[in-house]
């Protein structure tokens, strides 16, 4: 039990910056218990729009965001964050984080959409 954390990447144009359904969508990267950086997708999230409770719902992210993403990793600025059995952040996932965003500006740049959805 606990926070799992997924990009996923879709051909499908979401309607919506958030709280849209695709069906054909497939797993670009993955994070277990990373709150500090589910807590920059909430407030993207809330940002777009999005009104329900940050749990089982997408936003999609943009060439802009990731951006946004990439400067906040680096300057050590995504928000502490915490929850029932998220875990905790400590700075290792750095690398992760920004092989991640490489990731999913490649995927964006060949026409698809990238979205960041999370089950806790």
């Amino acid at each position: 039990m606990g926070l799992d954390m997924y990009a996923m990447v879709t051909t499908t144009l979401p309607d919506s910056p958030v709280d849209f359904k695709v069906a054909d969508a497939t797993e670009l990267h993955y994070w277990r218990k990373h709150p500090n950086l589910h807590g920059w997708m909430e407030a993207l999230y809330f940002e777009k729009g999005g009104a329900q409770e940050f749990n089982c719902v997408p936003v999609e992210l943009t060439a802009d965001d990731l951006n946004r993403l990439e400067a906040d990793i680096r300057a050590g600025n995504l928000p502490q964050t915490s929850g029932f059995f998220f875990g905790s952040s400590d700075g290792t996932e750095i690398a992760d984080d920004l092989a991640f965003v490489a990731k999913a500006r490649a995927a964006i740049a060949q026409g698809n959409t990238v979205y960041y959805d999370s089950w806790w």
